[in-house]
């Protein structure tokens, strides 16, 4: 039963986004974009709690439970980057919109993205690990916290390799290589090698 709310819910916040983009751009009804985005989070909230629902209903514990936590855990950190993304690519796709800029690959900007990409990490990981740990009181006796002790490793450990990626870039930023012309951390140009005289 969880499995199936967690493929639910997966589709759901999709198909909400995608209304939320297509009323906003291709409707250009503004306030119905704003009302659905701020539905997405009901969605998570909806999964975490048919989560505990079903706990309470004598439901045995297991890491299915811990994966719809981390569904709703992994929509906090990552979910506004997600709604920015698609933000720029649905008007390009489909209104036509400027071609949005990819990540940035060199530089200090480079750097700034990675540090970006581990505090959301570092944030989901939180969240996540907050919303397990309260399935415990929240069960009813249903579950415990040694049912959950290995995603307290797994989540821990992808923070800290997230933190030295980011502290990697820091002191060993990535430069672009020879004959690459870059602005704001993205190739613009490559200049050519001028072909061997003979």
């Amino acid at each position: 039963m969880i499995v199936t709310l967690i493929v639910a819910a997966e589709i759901s916040w999709w198909i909400v986004l995608g209304l939320a983009l297509s009323a906003r751009y291709l409707l250009r009804w503004q306030r119905t974009s704003t009302v659905l985005l701020l539905g997405l989070p009901a969605v998570d909230l909806a999964l975490y709690a048919l989560t505990v629902l079903n706990l309470r209903g004598g439901a045995e514990a297991s890491w299915v439970h811990a994966l719809a936590a981390s569904y709703a855990g992994f929509s906090v950190g990552y979910g506004p980057s997600l709604v920015r993304w698609a933000d720029r690519h649905f008007p390009h796709r489909f209104a036509g919109g400027p071609k949005p800029l990819p990540s940035p690959k060199y530089g200090p900007e480079r750097t700034r993205y990675e540090w970006q990409v581990a505090g959301r990490t570092v944030v989901s990981a939180a969240i996540t690990l907050s919303l397990i740990t309260l399935l415990v009181p929240l069960s009813a006796g249903s579950a415990h916290y040694a049912t959950f002790a290995q995603w307290y490793w797994k989540l821990g450990i992808a923070a800290v390799v997230n933190l030295v990626v980011a502290g990697c870039f820091s002191l060993w930023p990535k430069e672009a290589p020879e004959g690459v012309r870059v602005e704001n951390g993205r190739v613009v140009a490559e200049e050519k090698a001028p072909a061997d005289r003979l």
